[in-house]
């Protein structure tokens, strides 16, 4: 009977245990979320060895001490000739006999003789910093056109090279079948190199979005490749948006992952942020953060002054730290400002960053947010508070008269016409058309007023707002400033990228709007045009509240500012603050016995 006892035993353990999955081991290497700084935002692709001993430099002194401690060297180091923030195809890379990109010694001269990044990386490590480098996924077109050897295996580069599987924005590289013997030896033999040059991060480009099965295996590949170095290396994901079906598979292979695509100082990005963020929390964890993407603040784009204005600079800080994204600055360290420094190293701001637990967004009406985070070992909460909305223009996509289905692929495109009636003021909306891409190209085609005073082109008036994710909205001209083209053609019109908000005042005596929304590069997007009686809009109120119930709180509290280090008394059932349009507010309470 002993032994039918045992059985017995074993069979309802088997029914009531159920085994806890042991954390992936690469999730300690990054307890908090990863702070330090970028070369792409200020440098784009041309950074060299001289700017970014410089920049090293600064850092160990200015942002060091507050825990600024990864230095990473962006796209193109492999290229020669590479200039500003765009890419050139077929461009000549520098590359070894393993198939291997290395960086060009032109710009990094201590890579002479085969060193690599070695010498780079052991100064910046010398300062007490981590070394960093970006990649793009795949292995480089120039060896698959070559058919140049890779290092452990008799393959070649053209037998393990995709050539279907490209990226829409870089011309560099091809996928690589990582479910082969060969296609992972090929990462098995870069991430050692990485190794062996003293890498400390390595940031992954093309790889996170669409997230299909090519990037989901070369994922896979790149996590046992960097497990076999037997180096500590954090591994970050790029661009976004990563797909939130995606959440288990990524967060179980990588660090970091962006959410979005590329970042920069336009307020309909950091709006968008907002559901962003809150969309990945269940995924949020120490050792694996969704990540908003860099600070764009400060000195960026080689030479100009961030567009966020001081409150929306801090809803961006106030924002990543709350959501506990990693905070990667963009700009010059060497012309770091007093306001910028300040807001970087900020003690409280920092301490919310770090440590601090369930963070989650706890109500969104209309655009007033408010965010909430548990502080460890007590029973006291930080509590951030939004104000999304707009000073004289509270409106958004979802209050549009019309809206366009999605529109997709380049040339695509919706023709318009609006009935508007008495309309004072018109709207014109892009938006991202579900595929996480924030720099899709539209324009508007002759946007034409209608009616008893004859035609009149919105060309020809002057905009009272104007916002779009990249660059400006411009007349007659893209955003970057070139002649305006749709479906091959020049055409009057006004040129933008999602996300974009342009309002016009529009005079008496019109009715009707017409215009043409065409998608003018590879992208998605909805168009949506709002008509309103200007007079009537609802002002914005600045005044943003939460209940302490919904806090989790009860009885009275003391609440401390933390971006001012203020002591602002107790508060019993409510805390209301005003907040300026697009600022933001971060607090500590604590409950009072």
């Amino acid at each position: 009977m002993k032994p039918l006892i045992v059985c017995g035993a074993v069979a309802a353990l088997s029914f009531s245990f159920n085994p806890v999955q042991a954390e992936p081991s690469h999730w300690v290497l990054a307890p908090t979320p990863p702070m330090g700084w970028n070369s792409w935002d200020i440098f784009g692709t041309s950074v060299t060895e001289a700017q970014v001993r410089e920049q090293a430099d600064a850092m160990a002194e200015l942002l060091l001490p507050s825990g600024y401690d990864v230095l990473t060297v962006d796209i193109q180091w492999y290229e020669p000739g590479a200039t500003g923030h765009h890419y050139k195809a077929g461009a000549e890379l520098s590359m070894d006999q393993y198939s291997r990109l290395t960086p060009a010694v032109n710009r990094f001269p201590s890579a002479e003789g085969g060193k690599g990044f070695k010498p780079l990386a052991d100064y910046v490590r010398s300062k007490g910093l981590k070394f960093g480098i970006h990649i793009m996924r795949g292995i480089p077109r120039q060896a698959v056109d070559r058919d140049t050897a890779l290092l452990g295996t008799d393959a070649t580069a053209a037998e393990v090279g995709i050539v279907s599987s490209i990226c829409p924005w870089n011309p560099d590289m091809y996928g690589v079948d990582a479910t082969t013997e060969d296609g992972q030896a090929y990462y098995d033999s870069i991430f050692q190199m990485y190794a062996d040059w003293g890498v400390d991060y390595v940031k992954v480009d093309d790889i996170s979005r669409p997230y299909d099965d090519v990037q989901k295996a070369e994922i896979e590949a790149i996590r046992k490749a960097i497990d076999k170095t037997g180096r500590p290396i954090v591994l970050s994901l790029s661009p976004g948006a990563t797909p939130i079906e995606a959440g288990e598979h990524v967060s179980e292979h990588a660090n970091l992952w962006r959410i979005t695509d590329d970042f920069w100082d336009r307020w309909g990005l950091l709006e968008a942020m907002f559901e962003r963020t809150d969309t990945w929390t269940p995924f949020r964890k120490p050792g694996a953060w969704p990540d908003a993407d860099m600070l764009p603040i400060g000195i960026v784009e080689f030479d100009r002054p961030t567009n966020f204005t001081k409150d929306e600079q801090y809803t961006l800080m106030t924002l990543w730290c709350i959501a506990r994204s990693p905070l990667i600055f963009g700009g010059d360290m060497t012309k770091l400002d007093d306001f910028t420094l300040k807001m970087l190293t900020h003690p409280p701001m920092l301490e919310v960053n770090q440590n601090s637990t369930n963070n989650r967004q706890v109500s969104r009406e209309r655009n007033h947010i408010v965010w909430v985070a548990d502080v460890p070992g007590s029973d006291d909460k930080y509590v951030a508070l939004f104000n999304a909305q707009s000073e004289g223009e509270n409106l958004d996509f979802e209050d549009a008269d019309y809206a366009s289905p999605v529109i997709a692929g380049k040339g695509q495109s919706q023709e318009v016409s609006l009935n508007i009636g008495d309309a004072t003021r018109l709207v014109l909306f892009v938006t991202d058309g579900g595929d996480g891409i924030s720099w899709d190209h539209a324009v508007w085609v002759e946007p034409t007023l209608h009616g008893p005073e004859g035609t009149l082109s919105l060309t020809e008036l002057e905009w009272t707002y104007a916002d779009s994710g990249w660059g400006s909205p411009q007349v007659d001209l893209t955003c970057e400033g070139q002649p305006l083209k749709a479906e091959g053609n020049s055409v009057s019109g006004i040129g933008t990228h999602s996300q974009s908000k342009i309002i016009f005042d529009i005079p008496a005596g019109y009715d009707r709007f017409t215009t043409k929304g065409v998608v003018t590069e590879d992208g998605s997007v909805m168009f949506g045009v709002l008509a309103e009686d200007a007079s009537k809009s609802i002002e914005v109120d600045t005044s943003v509240s939460v209940a302490l119930k919904d806090l989790g709180l009860s009885g009275k509290v003391k609440v401390v500012d933390l971006w001012t280090e203020e002591a602002l008394g107790e508060f019993e059932g409510n805390f209301e603050r005003e907040i300026a349009p697009h600022g933001a507010g971060l607090y500590r309470f604590t409950p009072l016995l």
